[in-house]
């Protein structure tokens, strides 16, 4: 029988399978600067939006990922608002929902009808996955930190932040990891 949460589109029917967060492998320094992911923020009504900056590791004997938002995002409210998201590695014919979803913003469009996915029961949190995700990331954020330009020890960073919105880094413990 096949598990519920599991979605039979994605590739080809191809469901995905619960790993361990130990047993994914990536290439952490390309996966999201030069592939991007969809990070579903919200329980209620959940939100997909392109980031490409963000870490793994292991903090407090726990697997993390740190997620960056801005707080002009949608999405930023949402995380503030329930603590857990999903990060969604999606494969190339996605490319386009992808940029649709770093453009447009959720307050204004639904962008899992504008991009063309869609959303699926999350296995351990209350936020969905992205169906059509090659690998999808389940977390429960720990901690939040507020990036304080005054700490910035190299003044070209502040280059990014022309509006001074400053990024808001979401540290979340790694509770299932779906692949293909």
């Amino acid at each position: 029988m096949t598990d519920p949460r599991e979605p039979q589109g994605g590739r080809r029917g191809v469901p995905l399978r619960r790993i361990e967060p130990e047993e994914w492998t990536t290439r952490p320094f390309q996966v999201l600067h030069e592939q991007w992911a969809l990070l579903v923020g919200g329980d209620e009504h959940p939100n997909p939006m392109t980031i490409s900056w963000g870490g793994f590791g292991t903090l407090w004997e726990l697997p993390i990922v740190t997620i960056f938002v801005r707080p002009v995002r949608h999405t930023w409210g949402l995380l503030n608002a329930s603590p857990f998201f999903t990060v969604n590695f999606m494969p190339e014919p996605f490319h386009r929902a992808l940029e649709l979803c770093g453009e447009v913003s959720g307050r204004d469009v639904d962008k899992w009808a504008a991009a063309g996915i869609h959303p699926l029961g999350g296995g351990t949190v209350p936020v969905p996955r992205v169906a059509e995700a090659r690998t999808a990331i389940e977390c429960r954020i720990l901690a939040h930190l507020d990036l304080d330009p005054a700490r910035f020890l190299d003044p070209a960073i502040d280059r990014h932040y022309p509006q001074a919105d400053y990024h808001r880094a979401f540290l979340g413990e790694v509770l299932a990891v779906w692949t293909r």
